[in-house]
């Protein structure tokens, strides 16, 4: 019997969920001998020629990190959607949009100008092209797009695999569940469907009328390693953030960040997060309430921070009051689950 094909594609992202694989250790040894890995470019040398001698769902499962920013990388995921039964977005940007998403807060045209133009290091200005004549031809380089988006505002998506990166322990069930035959309705997101203060070691010592009078950031406190850290003023994101990572970032005395994104029942992490957390602002008053929120120096960066591209926003509304340019709605997912 041959053994399930997989492919993994980077799309735009740090590189974390690639290294998140190979962080299964010994692990990765046991995958490797229950599938096929016929693409992988960040590890293996596997060509795009290589995938489109494949026939048509042919790939098991594909695992798709990172938002999609450029026309090489929507070219490269409708390729992998088509050779594959099934497409799973793997880690925050995928999902979500993730930090990449954060870009959003910029027009094309502005970042473009910040990174070939504007900074102090760049000497002649000169703006990127997408196509150029050399002597050994004419050259063409991926489009710059207009936004990010998720990837499944691009293809239609039939797994989530959230985190930045995903945990380990849930990739090597995702895979497990892959080889054995056992993968759940399409449309799931493969954690845990309940929020991270369910699972944080803390949670015994979080008030249950909390209130505060102000809010602090990590590096202004010694933070108590044994108390709920929103009951210290940090802004910590695990009511509006879902189980699953066995939250290592709490165990290490700093505050959750969301990168494992909402419930089923969110439609918007970031405005969950904003509910949560203006809900424990002591003061009523519009000038009291006003003084505790302007503690939150970055609230777009903290809220959405993850989730921007994904949510009811998607990005930064246009000097003329209009969007520069609006995203997709989601793609159904194949096998006809709900998009996330």
């Amino acid at each position: 019997m041959s053994k399930p094909k997989v492919a993994f594609y980077w799309c735009a992202s740090c590189g974390g969920c690639e290294e998140a694989v190979v962080d299964l250790a010994e692990q990765v040894l046991d995958v490797v001998g229950a599938v096929d890995i016929v693409f992988w470019p960040v590890a293996l040398d596997f060509k795009v020629a290589d995938v489109e001698a494949l026939a048509d769902g042919e790939i098991a499962a594909s695992f798709i990190n990172g938002a999609v920013r450029t026309s090489e990388q929507r070219e490269i995921v409708e390729l992998l959607r088509r050779k594959s039964k099934a497409v799973v977005a793997f880690g925050a940007c995928a999902w979500l949009g993730g930090i990449p998403g954060l870009a959003n807060l910029r027009t094309r045209e502005e970042i473009l100008a910040e990174v070939y133009r504007d900074l102090p290091s760049v000497a002649d200005g000169a703006m990127p092209r997408e196509e150029v004549e050399v002597p050994e031809g004419r050259l063409h380089l991926p489009r710059f797009d207009e936004d990010v988006r998720t990837l499944d505002q691009v293809i239609p998506v039939d797994y989530y695999l959230p985190g930045c990166p995903p945990p380990v322990a849930l990739i090597a069930q995702a895979v497990t569940a892959l080889v054995e035959g056992r993968l759940p309705e399409p449309g799931t997101v493969l954690a845990p469907d309940v929020a991270l203060c369910s699972e944080c070691p803390r949670r015994a010592t979080k008030p249950e009328d909390l209130k505060l009078e102000r809010f602090v950031r990590p590096q202004e406190i010694v933070a108590d390693p044994e108390t709920c850290l929103l009951a210290q003023g940090l802004l910590c994101l695990g009511p509006a953030t879902r189980a699953g990572c066995g939250a290592p970032c709490v165990a290490a005395n700093m505050p959750c960040t969301g990168c494992m994104g909402p419930t089923g029942r969110v439609r918007d992490q970031g405005a969950k997060a904003l509910s949560a957390i203006a809900s424990l602002i002591a003061p009523s008053d519009p000038e009291g309430v006003a003084k505790v929120a302007e503690q939150i120096l970055d609230p777009v960066g903290t809220f959405y921070r993850y989730s921007l591209p994904a949510s009811l926003l998607h990005r930064r509304v246009g000097t003329d009051g209009g969007r520069p340019a609006e995203p997709s709605e989601p793609v159904a997912a194949a096998g006809g689950g709900e998009p996330r």
